[in-house]
């Protein structure tokens, strides 16, 4: 039986809170994107205080492809989501996959582990349905709550809360909470401001999209262009990305590029993308008349580029932590993803009935992360690196990019949906590569 001074709380053995005042929380989430609602909803769900904080008012918008792979559709019906297409969203049935005269398409695979479909859907629209979510599970949203800066206690230097200016007066204000989430996007001052700066040996990837209304606009393949090149160069040279077309459901399609800054290659990317829409073929029904928004750009930040995931009392998820692929760009599904190893972290470590207890169990973050994209990840910064070298690009595409077996594989390494106990050798060769592949 424990004595007078190790009585288990009426809670079951969480860390004793402060009395609840508006200013106060056990976590606060900053951001509500993908990452910080995956998160702020997990965590409320579970009857903790959560405080997310949103510099925009919604619905606001997005640089992205607005395709989500099958990852990405798990973590929204784990939020209880309705992913209909009575409900709003376009579901599409696989990839297709073109390099110079040939195009491939393949479905994807029925797993254990995920669904069988993806989905698209606009991102102003996508990020507000997932803030509310996590807000009807008991989050405590707060939009145009821009965060100055953290609170810090001096003596151990842990964050103990954020400062934020409110609304259009911008009334300063300050919450405070024991673990504080960083999810405010790629640029991620709050990160900065607690000395969490980006590797700089991690490729960095930028994407540029618009929209064009088309008669494909309910194509169920996501499209990708794999042998991406400047329309006006007589050389053909590959460039180290690709271009996609992803049908919209309402008439438009979400059509864009990414690419790798490890080539450092010197173009006008956006006038890129409209050349390069320019050379679609008649079908896509693409003119310049049939553009329906200006091309935006934002950057991609790869393969964990900002560490440590977890110090202090502060974690780092979805693009504050650099979780996009650096094979793929795809960054919903593991922002989505992170935001959940974060969440079911910290409710392991607000649990716990020690300050060095729950030191300990946040520290299982970076962690999670690392069994989970280490090795996949390494495989991405593998291939950066080689499409970052332009005589290997020009090797490549002299071998023909197009040839079935090569666009096989990258179909496999793109998706990232691999189970170990699958009857396909190359499904079974690819997840074992993942899994003892370097992740430094």
């Amino acid at each position: 039986m424990p004595g007078p001074e190790q009585q288990v709380p009426a809670d079951g053995g969480r860390a004793p809170r402060p009395a609840r005042t508006e200013e106060n929380a056990d976590v606060i989430v900053v951001g509500a994107g993908p990452a910080g609602s995956t998160a702020a909803y997990h965590l409320a769900r579970t009857g903790l205080d959560v405080l997310l904080l949103e510099k925009s008012a919604f619905p606001r918008e997005k640089v992205c492809g607005d395709g989500l792979t099958p990852r990405a559709v798990k973590q929204l019906t784990d939020l209880g989501i309705d992913v209909s297409e009575q409900a709003g969203w376009l579901r599409n049935q696989g990839l297709r996959l073109i390099s110079g005269r040939r195009a491939l398409e393949f479905d994807w695979p029925e797993l254990s582990a995920y669904p069988g479909h993806g989905l698209v859907r606009r991102r102003a629209d996508f990020d507000e349905l997932l803030a509310r979510r996590a807000a009807s599970a008991g989050a405590r949203l707060i939009e145009r709550a821009n965060v100055a800066g953290p609170l810090v206690d001096e003596r151990s230097g842990r964050i103990t809360g954020v400062t934020a200016k409110l609304g259009d007066e911008r009334r300063p204000v300050s919450y405070q909470a024991p673990v504080v989430v960083a999810a405010d996007g790629n640029s991620t001052r709050l990160s900065v401001a607690m000395k969490r700066y980006r590797r700089t040996d991690r490729a960095m990837g930028v994407a540029y999209r618009t929209y064009f209304t088309t008669p494909r606009h309910q194509d169920r393949y996501l499209e990708a262009w794999l042998d991406l090149r400047d329309p006006g160069d007589p050389a053909r040279r590959l460039l180290p990305g690709y271009a996609w077309v992803f049908g919209m459901g309402d008439g438009t399609a979400n059509v864009g590029l990414g690419v790798l800054d490890t080539a450092h290659v010197d173009l006008d990317w956006r006038d890129l993308l409209r050349r390069w829409c320019d050379s679609l073929p008649p079908a896509y029904g693409y003119t310049p008349d049939a553009v329906t928004e200006p091309v935006r750009g934002s950057a991609l930040p790869m393969g964990l580029n900002r560490q440590p995931h977890y110090a202090d009392g502060l974690l780092l998820i979805g693009d504050a932590g650099g979780t996009v692929s650096p094979g793929t760009g795809e960054g919903i599904a593991y922002a989505m993803e992170s935001g959940r190893y974060a969440a079911e972290t910290i409710v392991q470590a607000l649990a716990r009935r020690t300050d060095r207890g729950r030191e300990l169990a946040l520290r299982a973050y970076p962690q999670a992360l690392r069994s989970a994209y280490a090795g996949y990840f390494a495989l991405g910064r593998l291939a950066a690196d080689l499409l970052g070298r332009p005589r290997l690009l020009g090797a490549a595409g002299a071998a023909g990019l197009g040839h079935p077996a090569l666009l096989k594989v990258a179909f496999r390494l793109m998706v990232n949906l691999t189970e170990p106990n699958s009857n396909d050798a190359l499904d079974r060769l690819l997840h074992l590569i993942g899994r003892v592949a370097p992740g430094r």
